[in-house]
């Protein structure tokens, strides 16, 4: 993976074709979730990153409140999986909410991936839950 990684940020639906492209590719029709997408997407900062000006990866955030934002919805296109840019999609979005002056991150990890999660600082909070079919566990972080 070259280091020429443009991360382009949006609000709402603005600009929103690439992350629906990716989401829909890799959330719908590898992994077989059906309700991808929903009402948050219209209130979310909503990440893209693009090599060589073609979509590869995506993120969305969006406020729980005024000092905790919820990440969710990383993915990355296979060709790019284990090279660590799902990393860097995660530390855009944290970036992105120390900006706004948030102190704790959130998200809903695929089980499988909390470990991933746990590497960048994650620790999970509750009871593994299912969403859809897919067992999910609710993580947090302070940044």
């Amino acid at each position: 993976m070259g280091d020429k990684l443009e991360y382009r940020f949006n609000y709402g639906k603005t600009d929103f074709r690439d992350a629906k492209k990716l989401r829909q590719l890799i959330f719908v029709e590898e992994q077989g979730f059906e309700n991808e997408f929903d009402e948050i997407d219209e209130c979310a900062y909503h990440v893209v990153v693009y090599q060589d000006n073609c979509a590869i990866a995506t993120g969305r955030m969006y406020f729980e409140d005024g000092k905790t934002m919820i990440l969710g919805r990383i993915a990355v296109i296979k060709e790019y999986r284990g090279t660590g840019l799902g990393s860097k999609v995660v530390k855009s979005l944290e970036n992105k909410a120390k900006e706004l002056n948030c102190t704790t991150v959130k998200l809903s990890a695929q089980q499988r991936a909390q470990m991933f999660y746990e590497k960048l600082g994650y620790q999970p909070i509750g009871e593994v839950y299912y969403d859809e079919w897919c067992p999910h566990i609710t993580m947090s972080k302070n940044i």
